[in-house]
């Protein structure tokens, strides 16, 4: 599986922006897909996810503010971020996993999003 993320840059606090992920090649059973982040000098936290039925879990920090959503005919997923604040800035990263045995994770590159205030 190929994930590649678009869409971060460069906002004011409070402004909106909106990260796309396109997944190609092997996405047969793909069981859901996500996005995560990692600040400055900070862990890698989860952001959002949702799974192929569309059920969604989002971190605390992003409840009300971000919105995952996904396109399944273009195998796709979204991140809305509204009311962007300087602590949302990050590389933000793309996720996508199946479940068999075992967890199989699969990385996009990092986009970074830079919330000026």
């Amino acid at each position: 599986v190929q994930l590649q993320a678009s869409g971060g840059g460069l906002v004011q606090a409070g402004g909106s922006l909106k990260l796309s992920c396109a997944a190609s090649g092997s996405i047969f059973a793909i069981n859901g897909m996500g996005w995560y982040r990692q600040a400055p000098g900070k862990q890698c936290e989860l952001v959002a996810t949702i799974t192929s039925r569309g059920n969604t879990n989002y971190a605390e920090s992003v409840k009300g503010r971000f919105t995952i959503s996904r396109d399944n005919a273009k195998n796709t997923v979204f991140l809305q971020m509204d009311s962007l604040a300087p602590a949302d800035t990050a590389v933000y990263y793309c996720n996508a996993y199946k479940l068999g045995f075992t967890r199989y994770d699969y990385w996009g590159q990092g986009t970074l999003v830079t919330v000026s205030s």
